[in-house]
């Protein structure tokens, strides 16, 4: 267990450690963004916040988004790398390196099946980041995470836990580190995944699942539904403040997911660092904030080889924790 609190500690500063500052603007005319998931998820809420401030922000001149859901966001994955479209990018995330250590399928040309990964495509630059957390319907009797893990241990059957994607992925090990933390087997937790965060909020919502695991920002905007129980931050975040983290609760999980874009393979070197260096730059923005604030992201930037350095890194961290959580 204290192996597992060191790495995420070290992968949280890590994340923050490898950021880094621009200092003059690049408005490009247009940019396609593809994102891996369903509407309301952690990637199309990333996606379609950063396209709204690069165009109100004066960046960008336009912005257009298409939802391309399968396989964790391998689909969505394949169709960069077959189709190599032009003034297009990725949205991604930790799933990206996670699928590569899981041997995830993908989707490749042929009708064929391979691991597919970062390395596939054009790391751009990391964006933002956005704490894991674990929410509850508003008239759910759990008040914070401690009846959480008293309803489960009484009865493990009786707590379902929803996700906004597969088995293995961020909202996964969030959800199990916490269960684990609190002395549970994370493999016995009954795990849920849905196609995005609007789907797995449904299921709670319904009463199919119990409680919600998911990043922070995808529960921003329904927390007059849902009440947050336990966060993964160190300490309370100011956009946030009435979020209990799991830390002060007894439960120490400390972790923030980064999210980021990539390029088509083939891109040209001059059209990477241009798109990294306005992702950077917009940051400085109050159109950036108000999306950061909205959101509760956290700022971080890594462009170009220092993305690279950090994925590289995060591969082996994540490799350690999935063994340790027994994912893998």
């Amino acid at each position: 267990m204290k192996n597992i609190k060191k790495i995420f500690s070290v992968l949280f500063s890590a994340i923050l450690l490898f950021s880094a500052t621009t200092t003059s603007s690049i408005a490009i005319d247009k940019l396609h963004f593809v994102i891996g998931g369903g509407a309301g998820g952690g990637w199309d809420g990333t996606a379609r916040g950063t396209g709204e401030a690069l165009t109100k922000a004066g960046f960008l001149k336009s912005a257009s988004f298409e939802n391309m859901s399968g396989g964790g966001g391998g689909k969505a994955l394949a169709y960069m790398i077959n189709n190599k479209p032009a003034d297009t990018v990725l949205v991604q995330s930790t799933p990206l390196v996670l699928r590569s250590i899981t041997r995830h399928e993908g989707y490749v040309s042929g009708g064929g099946s391979g691991v597919l990964s970062y390395k596939d495509v054009v790391p751009i630059a990391g964006v933002i980041g956005d704490y894991g957390a674990i929410a509850v319907a508003k008239d759910s009797p759990f008040k914070n995470f401690k009846d959480v893990v008293d309803a489960y241990k009484k009865n493990p059957k009786s707590v379902k836990m929803a996700g906004g994607s597969v088995r293995g992925s961020m909202d996964h090990l969030i959800g199990a580190l916490a269960f684990q933390e609190a002395g549970a087997n994370p493999n016995d937790v009954i795990y849920v995944p849905y196609d995005a965060g609007g789907k797995a909020l449904a299921g709670l919502l319904s009463g199919e699942t119990q409680i919600i695991s998911t990043g922070l920002g995808e529960l921003m905007g329904a927390r007059d539904q849902v009440r947050i129980i336990g966060i993964t931050a160190p300490s309370r975040v100011s956009d946030a403040p009435d979020a209990p983290t799991l830390k002060e609760q007894g439960y120490d999980v400390q972790f923030v997911n980064w999210r980021g874009f990539f390029g088509p393979p083939g891109m040209s070197s001059a059209d990477k660092k241009k798109i990294a260096k306005m992702l950077g730059d917009v940051q400085k923005t109050s159109e950036w904030e108000t999306v950061r604030a909205r959101n509760a992201w956290v700022n971080i930037y890594n462009p170009d080889k220092k993305f690279v350095k950090f994925l590289e890194k995060q591969t082996k961290e994540m490799t350690a924790l999935m063994k340790k959580l027994g994912v893998i």
